[in-house]
Formats: C-alpha cells, structure tokens, sequence
C-alpha cells in the first residue's frame, strides 16, 4: 500500500471520527424530520388501505412490476430511494429507502413470529442487533428496547426504544409501524465505564420503519421503507464524509431483510429456492 493511499485512509478515519456538533439534532432539526415523517405517513397508510396498493411496486406499470417480481425470485433484495432524497434539512438528512425481499415457502406468521421475537432478536440479527428486549406489550403495541451497532470505518454503539404498531387488512396483508422514540450512542460500550456519549457522530438519531407483509402463493413479499434521520455532511468534506453517511442507512436496510429471510428459512427447515 503506497504511502498516499494510507495517508488517505488515515484522514478519512480522523474525519468520520469526529463527532457532530451536538449528542442529539437541533429542534429545528427534529421538527423538520417529523414533518417529512408526517407526509410519509400519510402517504404509507393510503398505501396499506387496498390489497392492490399495499406495495410500493403495486403503483408501477404492469411491465415494471413484472420485472421486479422476476428479481425477487431469483433471490435479489431490491432497494430503491425514495425520490429526492437524501434531503437536506437543516443539520441534518433524511434518508428514505424502500427494500423487498421475497421469503419463498413462508407465511406470514411465520414472519411475524421472527420480527416479533423481541426478547431474541441478536438470534437473527447479529452483529447489528447486540441486545434487545419487549419492554411493554398492549395488545397490537409494543415497546422495545435494541442495542444496535453500526460499522463504517468505525464502530458506533447505540441504545434505542421504539414503539411499535401491528395491523392488518385482511389475513393475507399484515404491516406495522415502528417510531423511535430514543437514540443514545454509547461509548466504551461493553466495558465497566460504558455511558452516554456527551457528543456522537451523528450517525443515526432517529429510525422509523414502515413493514408490509403480503401473503402470495409461494411465499410471502417482505417490504420495508426505512426513514432515518442522521448528521449533515461538513461543508469542505462531502467528498470524504457522504458516501459513508449515505451508504449507512441503505446497507442497514439490506442487511435487515436478507437477515429477515434468512431467520425465517431456518425456522421451515433450510433455505427455498
């Protein structure tokens, strides 16, 4: 390795490593995020309303859902952005992406009995999932309690509760919605001396999940539209700094659902193709 190379590696961990400028977003900051989430909503709750729109891809053309359905059954996990995003707002960017995965065989109870695990979730979700805990349950509503990890350059420890909502359409269509309500970013996570950090890197400061569970003949779709909320990227540093914080909430997304299918396969005795 040339000694540039290591030289460049070496800035773009100090830089990554730096925290934001506050352990949590500005109200301004939030205030925004949850007006988009609002929208989002809105927008989600139409979706789940009628069996022939409870996917994102049942908007498409019939041509382009075709495709899509043909890559969900050779086994791809399929994501896409939502458009213009990630957006700006002010110290910060919303990240809005939607991912399928289809789980062949599978019912959705099936699924639901792995997402639901709340008590096992590091079971099927490790290493992003360190710890997790159902910390109240009220019928379809619960609270729950994750120690997620991130990785990119460096290692981020966070502590997370969500609340946590399951409907359903009809037996065939299930789907839920999961609002965090508290991000901590540890540090000397694991250790005797682990505690909340006075600054973090702005990471990750807030996740909603948006989960759709549709019942098909060989199998069930899985669909996921994740919205998170994470640090702006330093004026002077984007070329470093973006592609990190860009890429973070999609492979979290990625990994989730692969994760997801994965749990359920071992659960009905090996892996369906």
């Amino acid at each position: 390795m040339s000694r540039t190379w290591k030289a460049t590696i070496a800035t773009l961990i100090a830089m990554i490593a730096v925290p934001a400028a506050s352990a949590q977003p500005k109200p301004v900051t939030t205030a925004e995020f949850n007006r988009y989430v609002a929208e989002a909503e809105t927008r989600i709750q139409h979706q789940r309303e009628s069996a022939g729109t409870f996917l994102a891809a049942d908007s498409l053309p019939a041509n382009e859902r075709s495709v899509i359905q043909g890559r969900l059954r050779q086994g791809e996990i399929v994501i896409e952005k939502y458009p213009g995003t990630p957006k700006e707002i002010s110290d910060g960017l919303i990240h809005d992406w939607t991912g399928t995965v289809f789980i062949p065989g599978a019912t959705v109870a099936e699924v639901l009995a792995r997402v639901r695990d709340y008590d096992h979730l590091p079971r099927y979700y490790s290493p992003d999932v360190m710890q997790s805990r159902l910390i109240s349950q009220q019928g379809d509503d619960f609270k729950i309690f994750m120690r997620l990890r991130k990785h990119k350059v460096i290692t981020v420890v966070l502590d997370t509760e969500y609340d946590v909502h399951y409907a359903g359409l009809d037996p065939r269509h299930e789907y839920s919605l999961s609002r965090s309500t508290r991000v901590t970013e540890i540090a000397d996570a694991g250790t005797a001396d682990e505690h909340p950090a006075e600054q973090d890197h702005g990471f990750m400061w807030r996740l909603n999940s948006y989960w759709a569970f549709e019942q098909v003949n060989d199998g069930v779709l899985v669909e996921c539209e994740a919205v998170s909320l994470t640090r702006d990227v330093p004026t002077g540093l984007g070329w470093l700094i973006a592609p990190i914080v860009h890429s973070i909430p999609r492979e979290s997304l990625q990994f989730t659902l692969n994760a997801t299918r994965t749990a359920v396969e071992k659960r009905s005795g090996g892996t369906q193709q």
